[in-house]
Parts: structure tokens; C-alpha cells; sequence
């Protein structure tokens, strides 16, 4: 094409540096998020200065007593003062804004979005709301990439996909689940798959993924290996069968996570009008929540991201299926109060706690039904785990993959595959939309069901020409030597080069051509292009300069009419986008 974009295509080498950078500051801003949680949740509830804090461990009973339950209600000012004054868009699950952006605002993301998102998220979580850090991870580590990409300028594809890399290396490197970060980013972020789109966010999530471990270590986040028999999934059928049960269940357990959400944002953003009162009232009914846990149970379950709770239904010291069922709902119950008032944070950590609790509780009762079969409530655990995550989000391999990596547990693949499926199929049944789509269907924001085949991308300009033209000269064509009767098109062409194409109708019309209306007859704004030239510049080029004509030539460049081999209108853009649609669902 002979024109030039505003902004050019960086080549591979700089777009894989820019990828690797991406990910340094996703690995750092990753260890620095934790820093930030650690040192908020010491100050409020042990009064300490530490940035250190296992999440994996209970927290001791607070000295505080029962003025912890007012801890929350602190946090929610300043994530109210944060989130109000600086970056609306840092409030909630984070992964939706990223979504936003990069479907709906060419990958514009504003650099405050970063710092506030990461300071309103620790403060969310560290003062005990219940949310995870992985959306707040992935807004921060796309947020970078879409100020790097603004800075060089790169075009909006480029830069959607550096953003994609972005999120998948936060989330990687939060959770060290490389290759769940990687199918995270390709089920929900990347626009298209090839080759190159993958290849780059591999970069950015091998690049985070090596920093986190550096200073996390190598260890999962949930090391519960030996817990499981290697022969389950093979030897006794009758087990798997229970797992068809449970992932329908798993799915309305899904569908009523989204729901609950999104009842209580609506619910709370009718009843105050005052985003300070909003929040402070959610946050006051969740530090009673947890008080409440701590004194008739010991410890504050439901709070934070849950991950001490989670190891204990793996471990299978926390087995009791009445008590679990109360902790699911007890966390449903706070998540939808954290999220629903006005917090920052993620959904990736209330759903694997939802779906630990709800497998526990499963196989405690199918325990109690069947004695006889080889019932682990951990097997369950993971499964539910997995189901809750890719029946919630709509990624279904992402959930399957990422629970593997937490565990590092093959054996349960099986049960996980299956409960992740008939969740995910219940789910749509009964919400369509997952609990990020939903978030932006109600904002009227269009976002895709999920990726398609690139099939428009590897059409070409001779695959969707009409051949159906002529080329008549410039001087027959004023002294009315010209045929009307033609199906095709009419290309007008003087001194063997081609000036235009004629618009339809005129000669039939009865309208002679003359000198003084001959530019009003032959359309002149074309571009030539060659015939391997692929469908998606195309589509690019019309868009950016309004081209209503596309001339395909033998030879890139050439408007000589002898090399003319095709003509491409807005009927065959409709022709051809109507063939790729019967391939797609």
C-alpha cells in the first residue's frame, strides 16, 4: 500500500525486548504488591512494621479484640479516598478494565491506574477485605505495558498484545503458575493467536515468573502432592461418576457467585448515595463477620485471600462438610460485601476458597453416603477449586491449568477436567455472561464470548476480489464508445494507468459523461495492493483512510492497468466476512 500508518509496526526483536521488560516490571511489581499487603496487614491487626506475611498461615487471634472489627471500616476510607480522587476505574476485580481496554479503547491505560490500583488493593486486603491479588497484579502489569506503548507509539495491535503479556505475567508470577498465567492471557486477553502473539507473552510470563521465584522460591502455593493416590483416576470409575454430580453443582455455585456480586454492588449503589458510607458500611459487616468467625471458631476464616483456609481443606484438617458449607457461604457472603461496596481487588482467590470449601464439603457428604469407595475430600477440593475459577471467569483451561500448577498434582486431572467442563456448561446456562464480561455487558460495553480462529487474517486480496471488471479508456468513455451491458465493475484508465473505478449506474442511467462531470462519475479513491497482500491490512487501511475502492495488481504498488487483476468493493468485505461467519460459532 502506498500510504504510511501514524504509527509503525515495531519489528520482532524490539517488540520481544519491550516484552521482556514488561515483564521485569511485572515480577518486581508483583514481590513489591505482596511487600505492600504484608506491611498493611501487620500495622492494622499486630501492630507491627513487617512486610512479611504467609498467607498461608492463620493469623493469630489480634490484641486488638473486638476493635478489629473496625479495621476494615479504616481501609475502606482510604480505598475510597484513593479510588475516588485518582483512578475510578482501579475499583473492583481489575481484569475487567484490562478487558475494556483492550477490546474497546485501542490498550489505553492511564499510568495512574498502576500505582493506585496496587496501593488500593494492599490497603483492601490487607485490612482483611476479602478479595485476591491477582486482578490487582494484572491491571498493574498492563497498565505498564500500555504506557510503554504509548511512550514508543507502536500501533493499538502491538500494543494489546504487550498488555496481554502484562497481565499474564502478574498473574504468573503472583500465583508462580507460569503456564496458567500463559492460557489466562490467551483465553481472556490476547485479540488474536499466532505464533508471534504467544511467543511474546511467553517473554514477559518467563521473565516474572524467574524474578518471583528468586525471592518467593519454587515451592506451589499449595504443596499437597503427597495427599494424593496416583491410581484414582484409573481403577475405580464408580469415584469419577461422582464428580458429574459435583460440577453441576460447582456451576450453580458459580452462577450464584456472579450473581451475589452484582446484587450487592447494585444493592449498595442504591442504598448510598455517599461512596464513603457505601463502602465503610460493607467493610463494618465483614469485620463482624470475621470477629464473629474468630470467636466461635478460632480463626478468621473468611477474611483476606483465604489461602490458610484453603490449605487446611487440602490438608484434610478441616473436614467437617456442615462447617465447610458454612465457610462457603461465609465467604460468598463477605466477598460480595468486599467487592459489591467499593474495594479493589481480585476474584481468582474468593473462588478457589468457594471452590475448596464447597469439593471439601462434597466429599465429606459423599463420604458419609458410600463408606465403601476410596472418597478423598482433598480430590474434591482441588477439583472444586478448579471448577469455581473456570466456571466464574469463563476460563476453562486457565482454571484447569492454574490448579495444577498451585498443587502440582496430576493425579486429579481427571476429576478436575470433568468438573471444570460441567461447571462452566451449568454456569452458562444460568448467567450467560461471566463475572468479567458482566461487568462490562452492564457498563453497554461489547466484549467477545471468546477467541475465534483467525480465519480474517488469513485471507488475502486475491481469495476476496471479484474478476468480474473491465478497463475501458478514459477517451472512449467521453465520446460515449462504451458498453452499459456489464455485471462487473468498470475501471477507467488513461495512458495505460488506471484512474478510477466508474460509479455504477451512471451510463445506464442515461447520464453522458462529459469533461465537466467526469470526476463525479469515476471514483478515485482507491488503493492498490497485490493479490498475496493479507485481509486484516486491508480492513486496516479502509478504516484509517476511507478507502471505497481496492484495486488488486499483479505487482505490489502498480496502477497499470494491464496488471490489474481485481477489483474489491464493500460487497465483497460482506461477501467475504459473510463466508468466515459460517465457520464460526
Amino acid at each position: 500500500m502506498h500510504k504510511k500508518h501514524t504509527d509503525q509496526p515495531l519489528n520482532l526483536p524490539w517488540m520481544i525486548l519491550c516484552s521482556v521488560l514488561v515483564g521485569v516490571v511485572a515480577g518486581i511489581g508483583a514481590l513489591l504488591f505482596r511487600m505492600m499487603i504484608g506491611f498493611v496487614h501487620n500495622l492494622l491487626f499486630l501492630g507491627k512494621i513487617d512486610f512479611q506475611y504467609n498467607a498461608n498461615a492463620f493469623m493469630p487471634a489480634s490484641h486488638w479484640g473486638f476493635v478489629i472489627i473496625f479495621i476494615p471500616v479504616l481501609g475502606a476510607v482510604a480505598v475510597t479516598w484513593l479510588v475516588k480522587n485518582f483512578a475510578p476505574e482501579a475499583k473492583g476485580h481489575g481484569v475487567p478494565e484490562v478487558m475494556d481496554a483492550i477490546y474497546n479503547k485501542s490498550g489505553i491505560i492511564r499510568p495512574s491506574v498502576a500505582i493506585v490500583k496496587a496501593l488500593a488493593s494492599a490497603i483492601s486486603i490487607g485490612s482483611g477485605g476479602s478479595v485476591g491479588r491477582e486482578g490487582p497484579i494484572a491491571q498493574i502489569g498492563s497498565a505498564f505495558a500500555s504506557t510503554l506503548g504509548q511512550i514508543i507509539k507502536m500501533p493499538a495491535r502491538q500494543r494489546v498484545v504487550l498488555i496481554a503479556a502484562g497481565a499474564s505475567a502478574g498473574i504468573a508470577a503472583t500465583f508462580n503458575a507460569p503456564v496458567g498465567g500463559l492460557t489466562f492471557a490467551i483465553e481472556l486477553m490476547l485479540v488474536s493467536i499466532s505464533a508471534t502473539t504467544v511467543a511474546l507473552v511467553v517473554f514477559a510470563t518467563v521473565t516474572a515468573t524467574y524474578i518471583g521465584r528468586l525471592f518467593l522460591g519454587l515451592y506451589p502455593a499449595f504443596n499437597i502432592s503427597s495427599l494424593m493416590a496416583p491410581d484414582w483416576h484409573v481403577s475405580n470409575y464408580r469415584l469419577l461418576v461422582l464428580f458429574i454430580p459435583f460440577g453441576i453443582i460447582c456451576g450453580f455455585a458459580s452462577a450464584l457467585m456472579i450473581r451475589a456480586i452484582y446484587w450487592a454492588e447494585d444493592f449498595f449503589d442504591n442504598a448510598f448515595k455517599n461512596p464513603y458510607l457505601r463502602h465503610m458500611t460493607g467493610m463494618f459487616l465483614l469485620g463482624i463477620t470475621m470477629y464473629c468467625f474468630m470467636l466461635f471458631s478460632g480463626h478468621y476464616y473468611v477474611s483476606g485471600v483465604g489461602y490458610a483456609g484453603i490449605v487446611s481443606v487440602l490438608q484434610n484438617t478441616l473436614s467437617n462438610p456442615w462447617f465447610l458449607l458454612v465457610l462457603f457461604f461465609g465467604k460468598l457472603f463477605v466477598t460480595s460485601l468486599t467487592l459489591g461496596s467499593g474495594a479493589s481487588g481480585g476474584v481468582f482467590s474468593p473462588s478457589l476458597f468457594l471452590g475448596a470449601t464447597l469439593g471439601g464439603a462434597f466429599g465429606g457428604f459423599a463420604h458419609m453416603l458410600f463408606p465403601g469407595l476410596p472418597i478423598s475430600q482433598p480430590l474434591f477440593a482441588i477439583a472444586g477449586m478448579a471448577a469455581l475459577v473456570g466456571g466464574s471467569t469463563g476460563a476453562v483451561l486457565t482454571g484447569i491449568v492454574m490448579v495444577f500448577e498451585l498443587t502440582r498434582d496430576y493425579n486429579a486431572i481427571l476429576p478436575v477436567m470433568l468438573s471444570v467442563g460441567l461447571a462452566y456448561g451449568m454456569r452458562t446456562l444460568l448467567s450467560r455472561e461471566s463475572i468479567y464480561t458482566l461487568k462490562l455487558i452492564r457498563r453497554g460495553a461489547t466484549v467477545p464470548a471468546g477467541l475465534q480462529a483467525a480465519l480474517m487474517a488469513t485471507r488475502t486480496a486475491f481469495a476476496a476480489m471479484s474478476k468480474e471488471f473491465r478497463v475501458v479508456k478514459l477517451q472512449d468513455l467521453l465520446s460515449g464508445m462504451v458498453s452499459a451491458e456489464i455485471d462487473g465493475y468498470t475501471l477507467v484508465e488513461s495512458d495505460g494507468i488506471v484512474l478510477g473505478l466508474l460509479r455504477s449506474n451512471y451510463i445506464m442511467m442515461g447520464v453522458t459523461p462529459t469533461k465537466e462531470n467526469i470526476d463525479d462519475m469515476v471514483d478515485t479513491n482507491f488503493v492498490t495492493v497485490k493479490m498475496q497482500q493479507q485481509w486484516v491490512k486491508i480492513l486496516r487501511a479502509i478504516n484509517q483512510y476511507r478507502y471505497s475502492v481496492i484495486i488488486v495488481s499483479k505487482h505490489p504498488g502498480s496502477s497499470l492497468a494491464k496488471d490489474i487483476v481485481g477489483v474489491i468493493t464493500l460487497k465483497e468485505i460482506a461477501q467475504a466476512a459473510g463466508r468466515t461467519a459460517k465457520l464460526l460459532d
